[in-house]
């Protein structure tokens, strides 16, 4: 983590533009646009395989005969982007579907994941937790689960060798609309290479028509072995879902939440537990939870007194980055450096790491942001 301290200059050195943020400039300004893309940023929340160069797919069409458009990048792009289609969460996860059609050797798994952390890494991200899902690489040319998982975990070693400004951890999913059989399995997985970089478990998948519940003892075996545990919820369903994910499953953090704000009861057990929130606009924007930037509970979610984060999601599907994320939330909820900063720091507190490697990231980005240091 020595990069993210190395890297306080960059976070610093237009501190004109962040004053101009603060006092109600444009964040369209291209001095303000530099200034926080240049802030030392964490990725909490995170898909690799959301995470695909648009370049690198019709490379891989090309090659394969992938029976999609290759004749041009913009012929490609409407089949795994976001691209001028009706916001539901069905266009959304229909991107996927497709995307699974790509991983066709241990080659170019290992290059999307290689590159998934170089443009991390050339965002400013100093701290990224990427997480996948085995079966979604493995599936179209039927890979062992096992190999999938390895070929991932050296890739991300690798590209942090190349860059090593950012840490990278891994988290691995899995989708609650696939058998509990299926989960199990991953979860040992995952359970089997702690000391190589994986440290967490997630669960994505079809929220409203597959509950949490069944999945309760692949929980308790991951957090009784270790791994951080995090789960979507509170995304296409009420705060209900994520009363489960805290209450049944254990989790430490819930990806998206924000419907979270609809129950001042599951709010307060949140606030309490210290439950972390890994909010992602643009694509709760794209995905039809909201129907526009300026309706994003965000600022609703920080007043709750919710350890609340900013994340990418799926970057390459959402056509964004995280520099572009801060800008949205300055642009389009009025959020000023301070508040971005304070979920920086939410997102530090929040990284699955021991104890005391994490109290090392939020002392490293306390210094890189500015910020001071506490006596705790």
């Amino acid at each position: 983590m020595a990069g993210v301290a190395a890297n306080a200059a960059a976070g610093t050195a237009s501190s004109q533009y962040y004053l101009a943020l603060i006092m109600g400039q444009s964040p369209a300004d291209p001095g303000v646009r530099a200034a926080l893309a240049g802030l030392p940023k964490i990725d909490l929340h995170r898909h690799l395989e959301g995470s695909l160069r648009l370049s690198s797919l019709y490379e891989i069409a090309q090659a394969y005969d992938l029976d999609l458009p290759a004749d041009s990048l913009n012929a490609l792009r409407p089949f795994v982007q976001m691209a001028g289609e009706a916001h539901s969460f069905r266009n959304f996860l229909d991107k996927f579907n497709i995307l699974r059609r790509f991983y066709q050797s241990p080659e170019i798994i290992q290059r999307l994941a290689y590159e998934a952390v170089e443009d991390a890494a050339r965002d400013s991200v100093r701290y990224l937790e990427l997480r996948f899902t085995p079966p979604a690489l493995a599936k179209s040319r039927d890979f062992p689960l096992d190999e999938v998982t390895d070929w991932v975990i050296e890739a991300v070693a690798r590209a942090c060798r190349a860059h090593p400004k950012i840490w990278v951890q891994l988290i691995i999913s899995l989708n609650r609309h696939e058998p509990l059989e299926l989960a199990e399995q991953v979860t040992q997985i995952a359970i089997d290479r702690q000391a190589r970089g994986i440290v967490g478990l997630d669960m994505a998948g079809d929220e409203v028509n597959y509950p949490a519940e069944p999945f309760a003892g692949v929980f308790g075996a991951a957090r009784a072995a270790g791994l951080g545990l995090v789960a979507h919820a509170g995304e296409w369903l009420g705060a209900d879902s994520v009363r489960t994910a805290i209450e049944v499953l254990g989790v430490q953090r819930v990806g998206h939440g924000v419907r979270v704000v609809e129950d001042p009861g599951v709010a307060a057990l949140a606030r309490e537990r210290g439950v972390v929130f890994e909010v992602c606009v643009t694509s709760n924007l794209q995905s039809g939870v909201i129907d526009r930037l300026s309706d994003h509970p965000l600022r609703q979610m920080l007043n709750l007194g919710l350890l609340t984060t900013l994340n990418t999601d799926d970057p390459a599907v959402s056509d964004i980055n995280l520099g572009s994320e801060y800008g949205a939330v300055a642009s389009q909820l009025g959020f000023g450096l301070a508040e971005i900063k304070l979920m920086i720091l939410n997102a530090a507190q929040g990284a699955l790491l021991p104890p005391a490697a994490r109290a090392m990231l939020v002392t490293e980005f306390r210094q890189s942001l500015g910020l001071p240091q506490t006596s705790a």
